[in-house]
């Protein structure tokens, strides 16, 4: 067991060595720099690394909670969870839970080669994914035979809004601090328009986000995308990428603009942008949204579950999580109560703005 900060050189390098050797996509969600940056700000954060002999052979990072309670490292922001580990590595579940002082082990967006904890899941969801292997000209090919009226008037808003708020410039890589508590400030108060949590009230996610706007490393690099119309900027998103993978996090916008979609304008000349720096692949996440669909050449399954060893501590995980789990599952697969929720939500934020 080691804290985040505690792996060798040595041992980072072969961290990064099992993950080019995965058949997954290498998101930056599963780099070592991801691991540590949440140890920064998450004091339960570990990494149990399994030797074969006096070479690692696989990596857990994970948090540890309460009793024992554990959770996939950065569980409830981290878009790709699970174990690091050589292919065709045997290990048993209980067994490492044990090495690991823990009585369970969550994860809510586990990727789908992880035999080690995929029978362990509850549920099976959709990540969606744009795929600009081929190029971005490809991909906008894809999208005129998919959705041509979503293309044309996303194309269309785009130069109006050039036209009335001024020239567009897109940044693919901005490191301003300003445009970043910009953006912080937009996703937040989107939070409390929808009603939905306000993630940037958790001080360790911003303390988190801040950190990573700073990591350049080649598999896990923070990347704040900013589209400016004049010099003033209308969306705006953050996530992290890897040589081939960008994981889309944070995106938000001005509401001044939503006529104009720059929201879905962003993210085309961030996929414009990802083609050109040679990255094959934009993950949107996980959950339904009309923009995902309209955006999207493809899905990639995730999983939502826990691990669990019997005692005191498998009891408090299932009671903490597994019946709020259980009845988000019954409104999601009803789409009439899905919406009458999502109207509540918004409904109670209206009145709490008043």
């Amino acid at each position: 067991m080691a804290g985040p900060g505690e792996l060798g050189e040595g041992e980072r390098e072969r961290w990064r060595a099992l993950r080019a050797a995965s058949e997954a996509p290498r998101n930056p969600f599963m780099e070592p720099e991801f691991t540590e940056a949440v140890g920064l700000v998450r004091p339960g954060a570990r990494i149990a690394v399994v030797y074969e002999g006096a070479e690692p052979a696989g990596f857990l990072p994970y948090e540890r909670g309460p009793l024992g309670q554990g959770r996939a490292i950065g569980l409830g922001v981290s878009d790709a969870q699970g174990a690091i580990l050589r292919p065709g590595l045997d290990v048993e579940t209980g067994e490492l839970l044990r090495a690991c002082s823990l009585s369970s082990f969550a994860f809510d967006n586990l990727e789908a080669e992880q035999r080690l904890f995929v029978r362990y899941a509850a549920e099976e969801y959709a990540t969606y994914v744009i795929d600009v292997e081929k190029g971005y000209e490809t991909y906008e090919s894809v999208l005129r035979a998919q959705s041509p009226k979503f293309l044309k008037t996303t194309l269309a808003k785009e130069r109006r809004l050039g036209r009335q708020a001024g020239e567009l410039r897109f940044v693919f890589d901005e490191r301003d601090p300003a445009a970043l508590r910009t953006l912080m400030e937009w996703k937040s108060a989107q939070y409390r328009r929808t009603g939905r949590r306000d993630r940037f009230a958790q001080e360790w996610i911003t303390r988190l986000v801040g950190r990573l706007a700073g990591t350049r490393a080649a598999e896990c690099s923070g990347t704040l995308s900013v589209l400016y119309a004049g010099e003033r900027p209308v969306a705006a998103h953050f996530g992290l990428r890897s040589t081939s993978v960008l994981a889309c996090w944070f995106p938000a916008y001005d509401p001044e603009f939503a006529k104009f979609s720059p929201g879905l304008v962003l993210h085309l000349r961030m996929a414009e942008a990802a083609a050109a720096a040679g990255i094959g692949m934009l993950d949107l996440g996980r959950g339904a949204a009309e923009y995902k669909d309209a955006l999207k050449t493809g899905e990639l399954p995730v999983y939502e579950g826990a691990v669990t060893r019997p005692g005191v501590g498998a009891a408090l995980h299932w009671l903490s999580r597994e019946p709020a789990r259980r009845a988000h599952s019954f409104v999601r697969g009803r789409p009439q109560l899905a919406s009458l929720a999502a109207r509540t939500l918004k409904g109670a934020a209206r009145l709490r703005r008043t």
